[in-house]
């Protein structure tokens, strides 16, 4: 796998370090996911994946999604739109939001990441990106368990090692690693998903959600080149 995955470990080395602590729940996550997948290879950096609990964050911090709130909740919903297809994501908003993303959460599917974040790195990306696609693009479920093994193996994980990695889910270990993950991002100050962290120079900047990213490569010392730089293209 090109990005990094693996927790911890310093930030040396020549390339500069950008984490970005998501959640499949949210879509602007998944926005910021694919274009930050993209530039890797443009920009000089090491790409982190941090797998967290949004639910965890929005609680700790006092914040509530964004759709909870009218006037803001109908913005989003035509933000999204233009979002994804200025990113060239095929996002799609479930028919049911507030029940498909609100109501059942992600609880489940984070600590599934989180497992394959523990053991089977490589597959980190497609599992993060075959979840998103089945609840922000297919609008199907990523809570139960036949749905995250569905995922799983349309990323290509063996299906006896996704039935293991399943089963890792309600071990101590899976959850304090994705609380402690969550944490971190906390300590870093994040209030929403996706919190971006770029390591320059020995200090940690943080950018909130997926239109900070010319920001965020003015800060790294790297050209923003649109959603789609040239050397590389959409996955979806």
């Amino acid at each position: 796998m090109a990005a990094a995955a693996v927790a911890g470990g310093g930030f040396g080395g020549s390339k500069k370090v950008v984490e970005i602590f998501y959640d499949v729940v949210s879509p602007y996550s998944w926005l910021g996911f694919e274009v930050l997948c993209r530039y890797r290879h443009n920009w000089s950096i090491e790409l982190r994946f941090r797998p967290a609990f949004l639910g965890g964050i929005m609680k700790e911090t006092g914040n509530q999604p964004p759709a909870m709130v009218p006037k803001r909740g109908e913005y989003m919903m035509k933000d999204i739109k233009r979002m994804a297809k200025y990113y060239q994501v095929p996002l799609q908003l479930p028919k049911d939001f507030v029940g498909s993303v609100i109501r059942k959460g992600s609880l489940s599917a984070m600590r599934f990441i989180t497992a394959v974040d523990m053991t089977q790195p490589q597959f980190l990306e497609p599992v993060s990106r075959e979840l998103w696609m089945r609840i922000w693009s297919r609008d199907e479920d990523i809570t139960q368990p036949e749905s995250i093994l569905t995922a799983a193996g349309e990323a290509g994980l063996p299906s006896a090692l996704a039935q293991k990695l399943l089963a890792m889910t309600s071990t101590p270990e899976v959850k304090n690693r994705l609380k402690a993950t969550t944490e971190e991002a906390l300590n870093y100050g994040a209030f929403g998903m996706p919190a971006l962290v770029a390591h320059v120079n020995g200090e940690s900047h943080l950018f909130f959600g997926s239109d900070r990213l010319e920001l965020l490569g003015n800060v790294i010392g790297e050209k923003w080149l649109g959603p789609v730089p040239a050397a590389s293209k959409p996955r979806m």
